[in-house]
């Protein structure tokens, strides 16, 4: 334990001096996932094909904000889509706008979640994003986080529907787009995941904020079972086909990486918590105060107590003074 509360505190001192550089590299990495990610489920865009340009497009985001960067993958997706079918693009970009206009011109501070939750679907770990949202943000998180999960079966439901959406021509328009919002509309494995995502964030949230010892490690056991509980629950009524082993492997795997987040954000010490009480004029306070776990830094001296040169030395100015 004392090792990893050293690693700890080495990694905030090292972010402490080289934070921009961090930051960039994680806007990097996020975004390279996202356009490796279209690629691999969609990959119509054959100018993206090219490493170089993927690389370089990622870079780019790097330099900008999550705002931008989100603005930028909503550009990309389109792109995919509109190679298959300039219909359905239009739709996905409806839907994108009404994200920007109900979303991200009140909170565009969370826009990661939007490009970080499609992602993590990917990665099968679908439900690492609502605890993590949950326990650093608010209820506002719900919103990013459904969208997310929303652009993902969107890009899934392209990669599979390609052949029909790009040989339809002979339907009629109307009928088409029809179409095209009853299968979204009727996805029910979307329905359910947005759902569980939602649910999840909320229990996480409510529980975190509750002054109870160990809040946040309830918080994110209690959020995982009930995002399998919703999950579980829907298989059965809806009779969707999920795979129960890997829903399972993922939520253990999201419930590392939420423990990991809590022990590098909020590492505290309840043995030692403190009450006081104070009042003003018009309110009396009860303050719960709860040390965070800190261990200093190892200050590693060393002391030399013999040197063999400097011994050399002496002895040979002994001798000489003695002749």
């Amino acid at each position: 334990m004392i090792v990893l509360l050293e690693i700890k505190e080495r990694l905030k001192m090292f972010y402490g001096k080289f934070a921009l550089p961090v930051d960039l590299a994680v806007k990097f990495c996020v975004s390279l996932s996202a356009l490796i990610l279209m690629n691999g489920n969609l990959g119509y865009l054959t100018k993206l094909k090219n490493p170089v340009m993927l690389v370089g497009l990622a870079l780019l985001c790097s330099f900008l904000p999550y705002g931008a960067i989100s603005f930028i993958m909503a550009a990309v997706l389109l792109g995919h889509i509109y190679s298959v079918s300039m219909e359905f693009a239009l739709l996905t970009g409806i839907f994108l706008i009404l994200i920007a206009l109900l979303y991200y011109g009140l909170q565009p501070k969370d826009s990661y979640w939007l490009i970080l939750t499609p992602v993590a679907f990917a990665l099968r770990v679908p439900f690492a994003v609502p605890l993590l949202a949950g326990l650093s943000g608010g209820l506002s998180g719900v919103i990013p986080v459904s969208c997310g999960a929303a652009v993902y079966y969107i890009m899934i439901y392209v990669k599979q529907n390609a052949g029909v959406l790009t040989n339809d021509a002979e339907v009629d328009i109307t009928e088409k787009y029809v179409q095209l919002i009853r299968a979204l509309v009727t996805n029910e494995t979307m329905m359910l995941m947005i759902t569980a995502c939602a649910v999840g964030i909320l229990v996480v949230y409510l529980i975190r904020l509750l002054s109870i010892d160990y809040a946040w490690i309830i918080a994110i056991v209690f959020g995982s079972i009930t995002q399998m509980a919703v999950v579980f629950i829907g298989d059965s009524v809806l009779n969707v086909q999920l795979s129960p082993s890997e829903m399972i492997v993922g939520t253990l795997v999201s419930l590392i990486i939420a423990g990991i987040y809590h022990f590098f954000v909020f590492a505290v010490d309840y043995s030692r918590t403190e009450y006081t009480q104070f009042e003003d004029d018009d309110y009396v306070y009860y303050v719960k105060a709860v040390p965070k776990i800190v261990v200093s830094k190892p200050d590693v001296r060393v002391q030399r107590i013999n040197d063999p040169k400097k011994t050399r030395r002496t002895g040979q100015r002994e001798s000489e003074a003695r002749l």
